[in-house]
């Protein structure tokens, strides 16, 4: 008996795989559409081989931070995590915003625990991944800073700048964040009032 999808089973963003010679409904397909979600047909035996969300982690970059990418997900993978790569696969100029987006889409709907963005500077991709509801993006650029970004503000998506850090200073950075949990404490009422924040001009657009 074939698997059916409905609208109902389409995640807020990211990508939904299915088994082959599923049934997804028109409705479904007009949701993933205005979604932003990917369909993608796998193999029975890939879907068991997915990695949870909490083991899973997206990465994406422009064309700027490309070589950054490709040399830090190894570490990713070494670390025991399995790596979600929305892009770029080459260096062909790409606009830092949408590869942002589709890293954000993957973490805000759950389908990633956290992401991580490369890009020159790192600042337009921040800026990008902070306007998708139920993301905490921080630019790092030292351990301080990445220890700071997870302790204190429970960062989800780190972003990088490929032209201010070195390879080794970007191992660094991201080994840093990966390995720092967050504080708790006095820090999730903080954090809290930025989410309520967040919520409030949430409504105000809804409206």
């Amino acid at each position: 008996m074939r698997t059916v999808i409905t609208a109902q089973d389409v995640p807020a963003g990211g990508e939904l795989r299915v088994p082959v010679g599923t049934i997804v409904t028109s409705s479904a397909r007009e949701v993933a559409a205005n979604r932003g979600v990917r369909i993608v047909e796998v193999a029975e035996d890939q879907l068991t081989a997915l990695a949870p969300p909490d083991r899973t982690i997206a990465i994406g970059s422009d064309h700027g931070g490309y070589r950054l990418k490709e040399s830090l997900k190894p570490l990713l993978e070494s670390l025991g995590l399995q790596v979600r790569d929305v892009g770029v696969m080459e260096e062909k100029p790409a606009d830092y915003p949408d590869i942002a987006h589709a890293v954000a889409k993957l973490v805000a709907g759950g389908t990633a625990e956290r992401g991580v963005i490369i890009d020159g500077a790192g600042i337009g991709s921040c800026m990008t991944a902070n306007k998708v509801p139920g993301i905490r993006a921080a630019l790092c650029y030292d351990k301080a800073s990445a220890k700071n970004g997870r302790e204190h503000n429970d960062s989800n998506v780190l972003t990088l700048g490929a032209r201010l850090l070195t390879q080794t200073q970007a191992e660094d950075v991201l080994r840093t964040w990966l390995e720092t949990p967050f504080a708790g404490g006095r820090h999730q009422a903080r954090v809290q009032k930025i989410m309520d924040v967040e919520q409030q001009y949430s409504k105000k657009a809804s409206s």
